[in-house]
């Protein structure tokens, strides 16, 4: 029996990282030495592993991730059935979603990483990147856009966020939770998320344009958010409070911004919908989106921010972006 081709990438993170002379953990490994350590892995798939990047991955830009995803779309375009992306997990749930829009098609894409490094007791890399290999070459995995897998846990990456800064089931899924785990050796699927039909995102690297996220709190008085034009920012994600809100005395200048720059509205609450149409005082979803902010669905702050920044990239216009924010809703 044929086994399926994948292509593995590694860019970094705690999974590559070993102890520094300088004190701590830091980036040391390569995608190769790290394949080389998973028992079984090579009965799994055919392996192709290579290191485009050793960064933790606070480190990571937005500009790395459009040349991943375009080095993944050649791969598959010379016969690869699924890839693999390791990383730090601090910004798994950015990555995953940027590759979910990035890589369209059938072919599986997963991001994967680690909670402890491998000099660690109890390290979860070995377990986590097999795992992601016997995700990214079965069959069912087609067709459900980029996923994330850590702890024998399949998540869409529309919905994983990090939820722990210590634990190894640190990755949850709010909005649906997971599509489904990992046990005995192979991938059982709960489930499927709506397929979300928007553009390609076809980009290349290089001046991306700058979107600024803000979180909203009690009593806050607008500075940060009026400096954003000032400080040449091309659009900015607003985290409200609860459903979408934000004082009201904010309310004339979030419609302000909105005349110079997209404002896209997330919840600062990390599950549930931005409200349309139910609050209808000053600073309120209503208020807000009828001075011209754009309700960002069921995304968080920082994928709204993700999606904003590659949908400028590619030029959408205001209508654009607000379509594709809905799609998410």
């Amino acid at each position: 029996m044929t086994r399926p081709r994948l292509l593995v990438l590694s860019l970094g993170g705690t999974i590559t990282m070993t102890a520094s002379a300088a004190g701590g953990i830091a980036p040391t490994l390569g995608a190769a030495e790290l394949v080389a350590a998973v028992p079984g892995l090579g009965e799994v798939a055919e392996i192709e592993a290579r290191s485009p990047l050793r960064l933790p991955s606070p480190s990571l830009t937005l500009d790395h991730v459009v040349t991943v995803a375009a080095e993944i779309r050649m791969g598959f375009g010379a016969g690869f059935d699924g890839a693999i992306v390791i990383q730090g997990t601090d910004t798994i749930e950015e990555t995953a979603f940027a590759l979910d829009l990035l890589v369209p098609g059938e072919r599986p894409v997963v991001v994967v990483g680690a909670m402890r490094g491998p000099q660690q007791a109890g390290a979860d890399g070995p377990g986590n990147l097999l795992a992601a290999a016997l995700v990214a070459a079965a069959p069912a995995a087609r067709g459900l856009g980029a996923l994330a897998v850590l702890n024998d846990t399949i998540h869409a990456a529309r919905f994983v966020r990090k939820a722990h800064t210590a634990l190894t089931s640190a990755f949850v899924s709010d909005n649906g939770g997971p599509l489904g785990l990992v046990a005995e050796g192979r991938p059982r699927f709960f489930a499927r998320p709506a397929p979300v039909d928007l553009p390609a995102l076809h980009l290349v690297p290089g001046d991306m344009p700058p979107v600024a996220l803000i979180k909203m709190a009690m009593g806050d008085d607008g500075r940060l958010l009026r400096a954003v034009p000032e400080l040449g920012y091309a659009g900015v994600v607003i985290e409200g409070m609860g459903a979408g809100h934000v004082p009201a005395p904010l309310a004339d200048l979030v419609g302000e911004v909105a005349l110079t720059l997209p404002v896209a509205l997330a919840s600062r609450t990390l599950a549930g919908p931005v409200f349309e149409r139910t609050y209808g005082y000053a600073g309120s979803e209503i208020d807000l989106i009828g001075r011209g902010a754009l309700p960002a669905g069921l995304l968080s702050g920082p994928k709204a921010r993700v999606l904003l920044a590659l949908a400028l990239k590619a030029g959408w216009d205001r209508a654009a972006i607000r379509a594709a924010l809905a799609a998410y809703g």
